[in-house]
């Protein structure tokens, strides 16, 4: 398992490198248009459509956000966007936790649809504009998100239960994550987030970071802004969680050998590239 995880690891970086490094974004946005109509494709499996319909549904995720990009929306500013992605995510999301894996199946096949979709093609428009502003931005907020999720598993590990008397974060979504662990991912980012405003003012050569922007309204915007991403990156994670348990499947797809599916690796992206963009529009950056 380990070997194949590293294989496929080593595969996707072969190719997703040098389209993210290309002189233009244009390739970039086009590798991660295939991956958002993957990640279409398992949520409809997800939400009980199988063969043409599931492909019917990536293909239609696909052909929305052509049309986004060919409509000029990709170079243009979206503040409201950004600020209606983030009270859906905000508002929708906590309401969706708060009715938990039972509450998933009751609603309507169409909505669950089109939940997926609209919040993929919103985060497929979000990355694409990152990219746009470029690397450095772009990566800042991925990587934010990995180091929420690597410092909240080894957070998690080591104090999971101890400072809360054993309390789960979620148990009926997923029960092995822990209010330490999200502790831990806050504390993660911070910390990646100062170094990163450092290593901005001393070798910045392009684009600032996310980091970078917030700090530029004052180190208290910087330290809200990270943990908020923080946390809607676990809400993310959460909300994947729970579509995969009310399905009784483990991981979104086998489409990753090693690693499950497309959606197993970007939930926790999908609330966080729009709230990242909404954060920084604002401040007349993006």
């Amino acid at each position: 398992m380990l070997l194949q995880r590293v294989i496929t690891a080593l595969v996707l970086l072969a190719i997703l490198l040098p389209a993210l490094f290309a002189s233009t974004p244009v390739p970039f946005i086009a590798l991660s248009l295939v991956l958002i109509a993957a990640a279409a494709w398992e949520w409809a499996r997800l939400n009980g459509l199988k063969g043409a319909a599931a492909i019917a549904t990536g293909a239609a995720c696909l052909a929305a956000c052509l049309a986004l990009w060919w409509g000029g929306a990709v170079e243009r500013s979206l503040p409201w966007l950004w600020i209606a992605a983030a009270l859906a995510w905000v508002l929708g999301g906590a309401a969706l936790l708060r009715r938990g894996v039972a509450g998933w199946p009751p609603l309507p096949l169409a909505l669950r649809w089109l939940i997926g979709i609209a919040a993929l093609c919103v985060a497929w428009l979000a990355m694409a504009q990152a990219r746009r502003i470029g690397v450095n931005f772009l990566l800042s907020v991925m990587v934010l998100v990995w180091a929420a999720d690597v410092f909240a598993y080894f957070f998690g590990r080591a104090l999971g239960g101890k400072l809360t008397g054993g309390r789960k974060l979620a148990p009926g979504i997923s029960p092995g994550k822990s209010w330490e662990g999200v502790w831990g991912g806050m504390l993660g980012v911070l910390l990646v987030g100062v170094g990163w405003v450092y290593l901005d003012g001393a070798y910045s050569t392009g684009a600032a970071s996310l980091y970078t922007r917030l700090h530029e309204s004052g180190a208290v915007w910087l330290v809200l802004g990270a943990l908020f991403l923080a946390a809607m990156s676990v809400v993310g994670d959460l909300l994947e969680s729970l579509v995969k348990r009310s399905a009784g499947m483990k991981d979104s797809s086998n489409l990753l050998p090693g690693h499950g599916g497309v959606l197993d690796r970007i939930d926790a992206l999908l609330p966080t590239l729009p709230l990242a963009m909404m954060l920084t529009s604002f401040g007349g950056v993006a």
